[in-house]
């Protein structure tokens, strides 16, 4: 029986749970201070808090998927470990520029971007190794 051995992408999944969690309080720490239980209460920065947290949580656990497809098919390492680390910059910086008032659209810009290049690339290196190898 073959076991599955992931060293690569559980190290950045686990920094992404983290940023995930410091994500989530401060959507907490926002709804306790405009005291709104469910929803936005129309808050901008509530409002905000929410669209960074959501945005997170839409774009990882896919681009995690993927990433861990490539690193179980034996993508190369230094392949898996920079889309890993990008993935994470990304996010970082995705995350940081929508938080802001007002927003530096640049980091939101390159964060989206860096994103969609670790989503297309991984599904390209996937669907290369499902065709030709």
């Amino acid at each position: 029986m073959n076991t599955i051995h992931l060293s690569i992408v559980p190290i950045y999944a686990s920094l992404l749970a983290l940023l995930f969690i410091y994500l989530s309080v401060l959507v907490v720490k926002q709804r306790r201070l405009h005291r709104v239980a469910i929803g936005d209460g129309h808050k901008p920065s509530l409002k905000r808090a929410i669209a960074v947290q959501n945005n997170f949580a839409q774009y990882v656990p896919f681009s995690l998927l993927l990433l861990s497809l490539m690193e179980i098919n034996h993508a190369p390492a230094y392949l898996v470990h920079t889309l890993c680390a990008l993935l994470l910059f990304a996010r970082c910086l995705h995350a940081y520029g929508v938080s802001q008032e007002p927003e530096p659209f640049r980091y939101r810009k390159i964060g989206i971007l860096t994103t969609f290049g670790v989503l297309a690339t991984a599904a390209l290196c996937l669907l290369y190794s499902a065709w030709f190898a």
